[in-house]
């Protein structure tokens, strides 16, 4: 498959809002692909070992067990496993840790207050999680981003979309409060989600840069898709004055999360289309390494958006950098990149 045919399917991958990965829920899946990231100067060996499962294995039946081996071994700050769909009938098993002296992705302090969402954004956020899953079953469903926010083909989840640009512009400042100030992490999740409908959307860019930083993961999921989908209205039209930082996604590629990881990868694909040395120069000094491991990836829909950036970030024109994928020289065009 052409590269820039896989990077449409992994941005449609990414794009579903507040989908998280996780260990899949059926019984004793079995491992089709195990891959490392966050080990700087960690031996994958040493990881392997304390690891005790290979290609062909069930998963471990603990999964916090493995990750207090994986602890256990020098070097190693913090360690966390993601099973992820899929490879063929089994699941790909990431491995991520975080090494001594390796940039650290700092988390937010969890917020403790009260607010909630009114009930009909609340209703419209979960009809819509609902619709989402119908349609996922039903087949393929395209979206487009280009207003700033997703709106669906299919028409069940398109009408909830619609309602939510006038649910987010009656009750702003409310879905504002709940996404910076609610302990509840599930009304912080469908807050990130809903803002991004919001009608003048750089109103709410620095809502959702502050929430990239929360401690759950699908606010973090929602914060991001927003941010996706607004950058792609700001850089249709320069006029609306929309400006979104790169620091945070940056920062996440070294996040000890599998899904902050791919997500932020993604949305920098886009984010550097037109190759800013401002964003290129805080890749390259931020996150190199943590690129070159993304790259190395065995499953290539989840390498793509990193080896794009490699490329980017290295100078290399876009028709190389597609020619490099489509031969399948990544090693060789990695080392060129990280030189």
């Amino acid at each position: 498959m052409a590269a820039r045919a896989r990077l449409t399917e992994v941005r449609a991958f990414l794009v579903l809002c507040l989908a998280a990965p996780g260990l899949l829920a059926v019984q004793a899946p079995r491992i089709g692909v195990i891959d490392f990231y966050g080990l700087r100067h960690v031996s994958e060996k040493r990881l392997r070992e304390a690891l005790a499962v290979g290609e062909g294995d069930p998963l471990p039946a603990s999964k916090g067990a493995v990750e207090e081996r994986l602890e256990h071994v020098g070097g190693v700050v913090q360690a966390r496993l993601e099973a992820v769909c899929c490879e063929g009938d089994r699941v790909i098993l990431y491995v991520g840790i975080e090494a001594k002296e390796a940039p650290h992705f700092e988390f937010k302090p969890a917020p403790s207050g009260d607010a909630s969402l009114p009930e009909p954004v609340a209703d419209s956020y979960r009809f819509l999680l609902a619709a989402l899953e119908r349609a996922a079953r039903a087949g393929p469903v395209s979206e487009s981003l280009l207003n700033g926010h997703a709106l669906s083909s299919d028409p069940a989840v398109r009408a909830i979309q619609e309602r939510l640009q006038y649910l987010a512009a009656d009750h702003l400042d409310r879905i504002r409060r709940v996404l910076r100030e609610s302990g509840d992490a599930s009304q912080r999740a469908a807050a990130a989600c809903v803002i991004g409908y919001a009608p003048t959307k750089r109103l709410v860019v620095d809502d959702l840069q502050s929430a990239m930083r929360d401690p759950d993961e699908s606010v973090r999921a929602g914060a991001i898709r927003s941010l996706a989908a607004i950058a792609v209205l700001g850089a249709r039209d320069k006029d609306l004055g929309i400006r979104i930082e790169p620091t945070w996604f940056i920062q996440m590629l070294n996040s000890l999360v599998w899904s902050d990881r791919t997500r932020a990868a993604a949305a920098l694909v886009s984010l550097t289309e037109q190759r800013s040395p401002y964003v290129l120069d805080q890749i390259r000094e931020t996150a190199l390494p943590s690129l070159a491991e993304m790259a190395r990836w065995k499953t290539l829909d989840h390498a793509l958006p990193a080896f794009l950036l490699l490329g980017r970030v290295a100078g290399v024109p876009e028709g190389e950098i597609q020619a490099a994928w489509t031969r399948d020289n990544r090693e060789a065009f990695i080392d060129r990149a990280l030189k």
